[in-house]
């Protein structure tokens, strides 16, 4: 089955990621007590702030998205994927990081775990990332830079 302009679409796969996104940040709630925010343990795991979480269990978490990643190519098969130069991946990096902390949270701490618990500043922060998304999508597009075709 293919969507009108996303005939990449895998919906069925997009799905099964989803739901195994769901039930990480279930068993880290309900079996550690913690948010699955990945910039709140990246923080925890390089000392930049303090928290309950042992520091071997974010080191832990750290390690396993990477290996996670790794375990579907393995079963799927190589991902076709371009990225852009090193040194401006860096500094969208350094970017990021710098939002999350001004936002206390990612995109996954605030889009997955905070709007599933009805979160006020989850909710403000997750429609604040997506407007700015869809606002730059317009922009990139006004500029003639296609960003969707």
């Amino acid at each position: 089955m293919t969507f009108p302009g996303f005939p990449d679409a895998t919906p069925l796969a997009g799905l099964g990621g989803g739901v195994l996104i769901g039930l990480a940040a279930t068993i880290m709630l309900l079996g550690v007590g913690r948010i699955a925010g990945v910039s709140g343990i990246a923080a925890r795991a390089t000392g930049i702030s303090k928290s309950s979480l042992p520091l071997s269990s974010a080191w832990l978490f750290l390690i396993g998205l990477p290996l996670g990643a790794l375990v579907v190519v393995a079963i799927s098969g190589p991902v076709n994927a371009s990225f852009a130069n090193p040194a401006f991946l860096a500094i969208a990096g350094l970017v990021v990081g710098i939002g999350t902390r001004l936002g206390s949270g990612c995109t996954s701490g605030h889009g997955v775990c905070g709007m599933s618990r009805l979160s006020p500043r989850s909710l403000v922060a997750t429609a604040t990332f997506m407007a700015t998304g869809i606002a730059t999508v317009a922009v990139m597009n006004a500029a003639g830079l296609k960003v969707l075709q």
